[in-house]
């Protein structure tokens, strides 16, 4: 049973959260302040943290940069306010956070995010740290792909799609299920995808004109054959 520590020092959000995330089945902890979350996490193994920004004693950042310097990786899956959502993100993202879930929470957008982190934490530890194809080298500890050799120049988003693809391989994936996993902004076409797709195959692919490893399975989405 996966373990889960939420820090949230609002009551009606802190019980919200367990009672949804209890339902699903993990086994939750709880935390009112950032130095009892940050001494529960340093304390016992979780494989998810549900960390909030705002909190008495120690604020969320300072929690999660203090666990990363103590070379606990646990995931982390930071509440942030909508006024200060995108400053939030950049300095969350910094210090090591993994996912994002802004306030107020809905209850299905939180379990979907959980089930996530878990599933990908799952996935990367099955493929290791460095994953190869072909002449592609993508080490997913220094961010680095390399291509015959050759360092490959990915953006942050370009990175994301081709680990999101790694770890999905010979799944078809539709446009939907990509933009729920990779994008912080859901609220886009799903046809904003593809363009991005078609710069990451100029970067990755011998003939991008007729892709080998991110195929496009016609009607539905793309398929990952790395």
């Amino acid at each position: 049973m996966d373990k889960i520590l939420i820090v949230e020092d609002d009551m009606a959000i802190l019980m919200g959260l367990k009672d949804d995330l209890e339902f699903e089945g993990y086994k939750v902890s709880i935390a009112f302040d950032g130095k009892q979350g940050l001494k529960q996490a340093m304390d016992q193994e979780f494989q998810l943290i549900v960390l909030d920004i705002l909190l008495p004693g120690l604020n969320g950042f300072e929690v999660c940069k203090k666990l990363r310097e103590a070379k606990i990786n646990t995931p982390i899956l930071m509440l942030t306010a909508a006024k200060t959502e995108e400053m939030d993100k950049v300095m969350g993202l910094e210090l090591g956070a993994d996912d994002y879930v802004t306030k107020p929470i809905g209850s299905r957008e939180l379990v979907a995010r959980v089930k996530a982190i878990l599933r990908r934490t799952r996935q990367k530890d099955e493929i290791g740290e460095i994953y190869k194809f072909s002449d592609v080298s993508v080490d997913f500890k220094s961010h680095e792909v390399t291509k015959a050799g050759e360092k490959l120049h990915l953006t942050a988003l370009e990175f994301k799609l081709l680990k999101f693809f790694i770890e999905h391989k010979g799944e078809v994936m539709t446009r939907d299920n990509i933009l729920d996993e990779t994008w912080d902004d859901a609220i886009v076409s799903p046809r904003t995808i593809d363009p991005h797709i078609v710069h990451l195959r100029q970067k990755l692919e011998d003939d991008p004109a007729n892709p080998e490893y991110i195929v496009s399975i016609r009607g539905v989405g793309y398929k990952f054959n790395g």
